[in-house]
């Protein structure tokens, strides 16, 4: 009866591990082609082999991962969405509430998040390639403002709904202004920013509670 080498049970693992970061390689270098190529000409107008090409990869590599080029325009969307969200959630993610009052710049990473997706955003703001993005974006916001925080002590005349939206649109101002000049700022420098304008606001609440979490 033959025992395997010692070796052999980990080698699976480590191969696995190298197929996956292949695959993602991949898949990013598809994405980046596609959004480049957007910025250049209209979606209809690209094909898969110029993805392909641009991407240095083959036909069937893209078939392996794709259907078409509409399956790979909604994984990089959805791949943005899903980092803004996480991002977004940042300040609060391991706590059941936070003091506004302590917030650093540091812990505000949506900034980072637009910076990791530059040509993404690039294309939003200079052309059609996606209509009513940047509505989505704010829409996006204002729902994780209303369905994640709770702010202690607020205005009961306010309308909250109103206000998540007033926030998430401001926050979207800011990266608009950040993208139309050319991301000539750090991601640093915008969340230092944000900040000033959190702590230089009209007196409000300064203790946000996790909503599904709130203190009683």
């Amino acid at each position: 009866m033959t025992h395997p080498h010692p070796e052999s049970e980990t080698a699976a693992p480590e191969s696995l591990s190298h197929v996956d970061r292949r695959i993602r390689r991949s898949k990013k270098a598809l994405k980046e082609t596609l959004i480049a190529l957007m910025r250049e000409r209209e979606f209809k107008d690209i094909s898969i082999t110029d993805l392909v090409h641009g991407a240095d990869l083959n036909r069937g590599t893209f078939y392996k991962h794709y259907r078409d080029k509409e399956e790979l325009l909604a994984e990089a969307v959805d791949d943005a969405m899903t980092d803004l969200i996480a991002s977004f959630r940042e300040p609060y993610a391991h706590t059941d509430y936070f003091d506004i009052r302590k917030l650093t710049a540091s812990g505000i990473t949506i900034f980072e998040h637009v910076h990791r997706h530059a040509s993404f955003y690039a294309l939003i703001v200079e052309s059609q390639a996606l209509p009513g993005f940047p509505d989505r974006i704010c829409g996006v916001i204002k729902e994780l403002s209303l369905h994640d925080l709770e702010a202690a002590d607020v205005n009961p005349r306010i309308d909250r709904g109103l206000y998540a939206g007033y926030q998430a649109y401001a926050i979207w101002g800011m990266i608009l202004e950040w993208i139309k000049g050319g991301y000539a700022h750090t991601p640093e420098y915008m969340a230092n920013q944000l900040l000033e304008y959190i702590r230089s606001r009209p007196a409000g609440p300064d203790v946000v509670y996790r909503s599904d979490r709130k203190k009683t």
